[in-house]
């Protein structure tokens, strides 16, 4: 889920989760690996957010993909309580900038625009940035037609080129939980409860590329229904994904790649690249948007909000050499 994913209008909803080329599909249950040491987290255990280690996004430029929200910095947005993280997106109208980047202190905006809903997107750039690591996130999803929440990765200082061309990693993603399904091959009656992990790369708009795979949690398990553990291992070449312990997707550099522009050429990037710079770790909960409006029982259903992206805890390790 990026800034820019108005590239895909037009999206199609399967195609984006069947697209398995570059995957392989394992079901394995897998131990962490003893190499892998902890050096980040946050366990939200606090009276408040931790500005040591997260910033606001203030905007409402809609994500780049027509999101209906606003991002403020607001506690009615984004609270800790009880040891958990609260992101809520709520229906209410809000006017704020225009902005693609604010946290560059460059962009500023004069231009205002109002959307009918509020959320938070919250990042660690700047104070959060790792090259390689194994990333877990405890979490439970907000359910309903509409909803959008993700935890994800960009990348800190887009060493080749704009979006995509310095690549995305989206370590989970939930839309529209507990609406009818549209899966192939779903039942009737059957409910909406894939996760989506994905990759982006290639190069910028308007010629990015993605790959990615959803899952279902084993027994019909729903996101939404209670706090599951989601992972993401990325090494040299390599990046595989998980939820309570399951293998359930794994990318590699022979798939991946990344072209940058140099003297007016687009050139391949060596080795495991774009995936070999540092990115940075992102939480929140979008409304809407075209993937989103366009699957399951499609737009944005406002009876089903405030609806609560919940986070129990962040934590990133590394390998130590």
């Amino acid at each position: 889920m990026w800034l820019f994913f108005i590239a895909v209008l037009g999206y199609a909803f399967a195609a984006f989760h069947n697209n398995s080329a570059a995957l392989v599909n394992e079901t394995n249950v897998s131990a962490m690996d003893s190499d892998w040491q902890l050096v980040w987290q946050d366990e939200f255990n606090g009276k408040h957010i931790d500005l040591t280690k997260w910033s606001f996004e203030y905007n409402c430029y809609g994500g780049g993909n027509n999101e209906r929200q606003c991002y403020t910095d607001r506690a009615e947005n984004a609270f800790v309580n009880n040891g958990h993280l609260h992101i809520v997106a709520r229906l209410e109208s809000f006017t704020g900038p225009v902005l693609k980047d604010d946290h560059l202190l460059y962009q500023r905006s004069d231009v205002s625009v109002s959307k009918p809903f509020t959320s938070a997107r919250m990042r660690t750039v700047y104070k959060g940035d790792w090259s390689y690591g194994r990333f877990e996130v405890r979490a439970k999803f907000p359910k309903g037609q509409g909803t959008w929440g993700a935890v994800w990765m960009l990348p800190t200082d887009w060493h080749y080129g704009e979006w995509s061309g310095s690549g995305e990693i989206d370590i989970v993603e939930a839309i529209n939980l507990g609406t009818a399904s549209d899966r192939a091959g779903a039942l009737k009656g059957e409910l909406e409860t894939r996760i989506h992990g994905t990759l982006h790369y290639g190069q910028p708009w308007p010629n990015n590329v993605y790959s990615g795979q959803s899952f279902q949690l084993p027994n019909g398990q729903s996101p939404a229904a209670g706090f599951h553990l989601y992972a993401l291992e990325w090494e040299p070449d390599e990046i595989r994904w998980y939820v309570d312990g399951i293998h359930y997707a794994t990318q590699t550099s022979k798939t991946w790649f990344t072209q940058t522009i140099i003297k007016e050429q687009h050139v391949l990037a060596k080795q495991d690249a774009p995936f070999n710079k540092r990115f940075h770790l992102l939480l929140n909960l979008a409304v809407g948007g075209d993937w989103v409006e366009n699957a399951n029982d499609k737009g944005v259903d406002l009876e089903a909000f405030p609806q609560t992206l919940l986070v129990d805890y962040v934590r990133v390790y590394q390998k130590q050499n």
